[in-house]
């Protein structure tokens, strides 16, 4: 098999940046992965340019990747757009690294941007209306309850909320009534990931909050509080994929890709989370990388609500199916626990520019296995995973994402 590697890394602070450009975000990233790795932008072989919400946001569709950057001087090599929901930075990689896996490019560019924070409120959230069967939109949530609800119970204005905060609604309550999973749980998860973006400059809020703080918080739907729930965000995150010859020939230390794993959902019972597509894709990536969960040192997960992160824990393997939540009551997913989860404040706090969130993840996990992430480091950090998901069909994500990493 073809090695690859991720030579440097860049990211924006995630938050509101209503006053600066697309473009802007995109070249500070950028700049910021090619000084990370020691290159030029005219090394770059091919790029990847993943945005979800800019044709929505600014009517920038079809061509997104070859103006912004082009915009900082990148021209005249394959420029490739990509959208695939929330789990577009993620799928960039992914075809990244097959591009240097296919022997045609030795250097090629992922990257993931978007502005999605706008004063018009309305336009925002609209973002979120594409991610589901657009000529069914009312049973996309429909079959996810099963009967749990009466539509009228989750029917609040889609202006005010992203519609996955109710989705996510749905997940959760099946999680709760066959394994008992508490509201308690989920405010352990949103504190935690509060607590660690409080050492994370780049997070988009950098604020602690206690258990209790976070259960006192105003309501958005079900169990779920504001904090509990991932914010409206902008940003920009790239990372230059590179072979063996070219890693080998930098100063920097490089980041082996050991696995990376893409899967689209199954048709299946809410409840059977054994054919979930995050822990097939999970298991896939396993394989490939010749580890197990057990090997994992730091994980990065799509936590858009606190429940994402409970479940996905399960799914990865760093608790049976329906312990994610007493995982995470115990400690184990806090910084100096065996297994800390969205050290970066993950997307609750750190923030959620959609197109940019899994490189925004893969930006946290390289800085981790360098050792250089400062007061939120993991000890010893060896082995890393990604998990990103997109969209919903059915009762799952559309599609989702898995990446392991390894210091090498």
């Amino acid at each position: 098999m073809t090695k690859v590697f991720i030579a440097g890394v860049g990211m924006t602070h995630f938050g509101n940046h209503q006053d600066r450009t697309l473009k802007d975000l995109v070249r500070e990233a950028v700049t910021g992965a090619l000084t990370d790795a020691g290159i030029l932008l005219e090394d770059i072989q091919g790029a990847y340019f993943g945005t979800a919400c800019q044709g929505i946001m600014e009517n920038q569709h079809m061509i997104p990747g070859q103006v912004a950057l082009g915009a900082m001087g990148l021209r005249g090599i394959p420029v490739v757009n990509v959208e695939n929901a929330c789990a577009t930075g993620s799928t960039a990689l992914h075809m990244a690294i097959n591009h240097i896996k296919s022997g045609t490019a030795d250097i090629v560019l992922a990257v993931g941007a978007d502005k999605i924070c706008s004063s018009d409120k309305a336009k925002s959230f609209s973002v979120f209306d594409a991610g589901w069967d657009v000529e069914h939109p009312a049973t996309n949530i429909a079959d996810l309850l099963d009967g749990y609800f009466d539509q009228k119970d989750i029917s609040g204005d889609g202006r005010k909320r992203s519609v996955f905060m109710d989705i996510y609604y749905g997940m959760a309550k099946h999680h709760m009534d066959k394994y008992g999973t508490s509201a308690r749980q989920l405010a352990v998860v949103a504190a935690k990931n509060h607590f660690h973006s409080t050492m994370n400059p780049k997070s988009q809020f950098q604020k602690n909050m206690t258990v209790e703080d976070v259960l006192a918080a105003p309501k958005v739907v079900g169990p779920l509080t504001i904090p509990m729930c991932a914010p409206i965000s902008d940003g920009a995150a790239a990372a230059l994929v590179m072979s063996e010859k070219a890693a080998q020939r930098l100063e920097r230390k490089c980041i082996e890709v050991l696995a990376n794993s893409m899967r689209s959902n199954s048709k299946r019972d809410a409840r059977n989370y054994h054919q979930h597509l995050t822990h097939l894709a999970a298991n896939e990536a396993y394989n490939e990388a010749g580890i197990g969960p057990k090997d994992i040192s730091v994980a990065e997960v799509h936590d858009a609500a606190a429940f994402g992160e409970i479940i996905q824990s399960e799914c990865l393997g760093f608790a049976p199916f329906g312990e994610g939540g007493a995982l995470a009551e115990s400690g184990a997913t806090t910084l100096g626990g065996s297994i800390p989860i969205n050290t970066s404040g993950g997307l609750e706090s750190k923030g959620h520019p959609i197109g940019a969130t899994g490189l925004g993840q893969i930006y946290e996990l390289v800085t981790q296995l360098r050792g250089e992430a400062g007061k939120r480091q993991v000890d010893n950090a060896r082995f890393a995973i990604a998990e990103n998901g997109g969209g919903i069909y059915g009762v799952e994500e559309a599609t989702c994402c898995i990446t392991i990493l390894g210091k090498g």
